[in-house]
Parts: C-alpha cells; structure tokens; sequence
C-alpha cells in the first residue's frame, strides 16, 4: 500500500511539473510578446511548450542516453552485472531493464525511461572496474529502486524540460539584449515605461530557469535518500551501498558527459575537484552530501 502511495504521488508531481513547465512558458512568451508586440512569441512559446512536455514524456530516455553517449552492453561483455540485475529484478519483481554502458572511467550509474516496462540502467565502465560485486548489487538495486518507486519518470522528464527552459530564456534574453528596446509609440513617458519594462522582461527572463532548477532539486534529494533504503531492502546488504558511495565520491575523475541538467540522475554527483567544490554547483546540489547517506546506510540493523 505504501509504495502504491508512493508511486500515484510521483505521478501527480510528473503531471504538475509538466503543468509548471507550460504556465512558466507561456507565461514567459506572453510577457515578451507584449514587450516586443509580436503575437508570434507567445504562439512560438505555446507550441514550444507542449511539443517539449510530448517528447520528454515518450523520448526523453532515449534523448538522455544519446546525451550520456551510452550503447547498449553486450551480455557476453559483463556476465556479471547481467546476473545482479536479473537476480535483484527477480526479487524486485519487476521487468528486465535494457543495461547500457558509458565509457567513462569515472564510475557512476543512472536510471532512466518512463516506466518499469521501458526502463534503463546506465553503469559507467568506471564503476565496472572500480567496484567488487558485492558493492555493484548496492548500486543496482539502489536503481531498480528509482525504477520500482517511478522516480525515473519525474527524473528524465525533468532533464528535457529544466534543459528546454534554460534554452528557451537564453534566446529571450539574447533577443532583449540585442533587439532593441520593444514597443515603441508616441506618449508621454514611453521612455520611462520602455525602461521598466526591459527590467521586468531581464528578471522574468532570469527567474524562469531558475524556477525549473528549484523544480529539480525538490525532486532529487529526497529520492535518494529512500532509493538508498528501498536498495537495502533488496540486498540486505547496507554496508555495501555505503561503502560503494564512499568509492564512487572519492574518485576524483571528472565525468565529462555530465552536466547540469542531468547530474540529478546519476547515483552520486558527477562533479569533482574545482568544479564539486564551486559555490554554484553547491547551491544548486541535486544529490544530498554523500557522507549523510553513508552515515544513515550505517545505520541500519538489519
């Protein structure tokens, strides 16, 4: 019953954050098409936000393993991890993930697709070779976790949407900076008026991605936290997932396929050295800080 709970609230939250999306865009290019009196921004805006919220809904799986430059791995190439994964689904009861694999040597994970049936596991060949098999079952069972709980849902859907906003205010605000000043006419303090409303346009411009970054890490933290318990759950084996965090933050390779819009996906933060340890990236965390999963890991008796 509880994760029949657990699983309607993710889909509510998928359906109004595709809500927020539109009312964010919309919004935006109703604003602008007034400043700049041009109806066709705010229909460009219109049908930008609703093609988006389609395609990050049925193929922002596929667009984020093409981002990540995954292929699919060969069962003969790693017998072992096909094992872990068909054991852990089995015990999990659900369906087999496709399993791609990343040639980075950075090791990391993500879980992606829109459900159970159409789910995929992502390993980095990083975490193949740094990981013993115990720790590896930690790390899959926490994704067939995301995949159990219809986190990946809420999570792929947000790397297409947080990434179209971000796109989308870039090209306004290009467009305010170097396409004059909008609306023109012959009143009396049109200057003035002219003036407010550029500064209106720059902060609505700069608020939009920021919204969807909130949208973001409202989604991500807290689903770590119980993908890590739900993992344990399935393995009994909490020191293991802590002790293949410890691995996984401790490498200091950078993964170069990451970025801002898909960090959230990936197990742990995929940003090292100078740019981890930057007040930006910190700010804008989309993972909790690794050391209190572990301690809570710890903590667990089983």
């Amino acid at each position: 019953m509880e994760l029949n709970t657990q699983i309607a609230s993710n889909i509510r939250k998928t359906w109004l954050l595709f809500v927020i999306f539109l009312i964010v865009i919309i919004g935006l290019g109703w604003f602008l098409s007034y400043y700049f009196n041009s109806q066709g921004i705010l229909i460009g805006a219109v049908i930008f936000s609703f093609l988006m919220s389609f395609i990050s809904y049925w193929y922002s799986d596929k667009i984020v393993l093409a981002i990540s430059k995954a292929r699919p791995l060969k069962k003969e190439e790693s017998p072992d991890i096909y094992q872990i994964v068909e054991k852990l689904c089995a015990i999990a009861r659900l369906p087999m993930p496709k399993i791609y694999v990343v040639q980075e040597t950075a090791p990391n994970a993500f879980a992606a697709g829109r459900n159970p049936k159409k789910a995929v596991i992502a390993v980095t060949t990083g975490l193949l070779e740094t990981l013993n098999r115990p720790e590896l079952e930690g790390v899959i069972s926490h994704e067939l976790s995301h995949i159990g709980n219809r986190d990946i849902l809420l999570q792929t859907v947000v790397v297409i949407l947080v990434g179209s906003a971000v796109m989308l205010s870039d090209v306004f605000l290009r467009r305010i900076m170097w396409g004059g000043m909008g609306r023109r006419d012959n009143r009396e303090g049109t200057g003035e008026l002219q003036a407010i409303m550029l500064i209106v346009a720059l902060i609505a411009v700069i608020i939009s991605p920021l919204i969807a970054k909130l949208i973001q890490l409202a989604i991500s933290r807290k689903r770590e936290f119980l993908a890590d318990a739900s993992g344990v759950s399935l393995t009994y084996r909490p020191n293991e997932l802590a002790s293949a965090l410890e691995k996984i933050s401790k490498n200091q390779t950078p993964l170069k396929i990451a970025n801002k819009a898909t960090a959230h996906l990936f197990i742990a933060s995929p940003f090292k050295g100078k740019q981890a340890t930057s007040w930006f990236v910190k700010l804008f965390s989309t993972h909790p800080p690794v050391e209190e999963r572990i301690k809570r890991l710890r903590e667990i008796n089983l």
